[in-house]
């Protein structure tokens, strides 16, 4: 018998009470989950950890969300990457192509956003 193995999310996010917020609403629907505050941490994480997916936040010590993203699709193409953010001014942000998903942070309003990671997740096979 095949032992089911959930997915593991990244939660990179300067904002603690965010990031235990997500981590807690993304426990709930069964997936093992880790939260780091900055670049450093999550370049390290992705590195040693190889999680099935990334959320984040591009406002970490300044814009090092957008450096951090190129990084982590350097590393490995194919590990899905949300931004997650409290700004909606990036959709049209021509570095939003390299990113797999794209959603405004709201408060409580994480149905959107759990249903798009069940989306990504679900089609991808875990041993």
């Amino acid at each position: 018998q095949k032992e089911i193995v959930m997915a593991s999310i990244l939660i990179v996010d300067d904002q603690a009470s965010l990031r235990e917020l997500l981590a807690q609403e993304l426990t709930d629907e069964g997936y093992r989950v880790d939260g780091v505050a900055d670049t450093e941490a999550a370049k390290v994480y992705v590195e040693n950890s190889k999680p099935d997916m990334v959320l984040l936040d591009l406002y970490l010590s300044g814009f090092e969300g957008w450096k951090l993203l190129n990084d982590i699709k350097r590393k490995d193409p194919l590990v899905p990457v949300f931004i997650v953010t409290a700004y909606d001014t990036y959709i049209d942000d021509p570095r939003v192509s390299r990113a797999d998903g794209y959603f405004v942070k709201s408060f409580g309003h994480f149905d959107e956003l759990k249903h798009k990671i069940a989306n990504v997740l679900g089609q991808k096979h875990i041993e």
